[in-house]
């Protein structure tokens, strides 16, 4: 081997392992962020099907409101 080459060998190690490493830390801040991301679409799909929900009881109440009116106007003319 010539003299430049241990060096040139040792340069190429240095720069592959760093590269690798920070991929692998890219990588994994990404998984965190998705995992992250994914956390906050649950909550908020959550909160949709809560509203969801009180408006169809919002929607019963509205219709046991106007029965119950109604039925005070019947007893109030009857």
């Amino acid at each position: 081997m010539s003299e430049g080459m241990l060096p040139a060998l040792l340069s190429l190690l240095g720069t592959l392992t760093g590269a690798f490493g920070g991929i692998l830390v890219a990588n994994r801040l990404m998984n965190y962020r998705l995992e992250q991301l994914e956390k906050k679409v649950d909550k908020h799909n959550n909160l949709i099907d809560r509203m969801y929900c009180a408006e169809k009881r919002l929607d019963v109440l509205g219709e046991q409101m106007k029965t119950a009116g109604r039925r005070i106007e019947g007893l109030e003319q009857g």
